[in-house]
């Protein structure tokens, strides 16, 4: 069995992640980061799941490491665009 860890948003991930994984990691850390967003209180989440490392950041992101491909796929969570769902006076349907 493998513990989990958490660690902040921009501190070392545990280096006893696969290669590939840690490259992830810095690329969704190094993303054109929006100065409107306050990421200090953001946290990874570490899990196993197969003896296969799960990653989720607090916004959402997810990082999944594939051991056969030797490689790791990063899902971004993109926020609904609130118009699309915009109340309506309109009653004609």
């Amino acid at each position: 069995m493998q513990l989990g860890k958490r660690w902040a948003f921009g501190e070392s991930a545990p280096s006893t992640l696969p290669e590939v994984v840690l490259v992830a990691i810095e690329a969704v850390e190094s993303d054109a980061p929006d100065a409107a967003v306050d990421r200090s209180s953001w946290r990874w989440t570490l899990t196993w799941l197969e003896g296969k490392p799960v990653l989720e950041l607090d916004d959402g992101t997810v990082i999944r490491y594939d051991a056969e491909a030797d490689s790791a796929t990063i899902t971004q969570r993109i926020p609904a665009s609130t118009s699309d769902f915009a109340e309506s006076d309109d009653d004609d349907w």
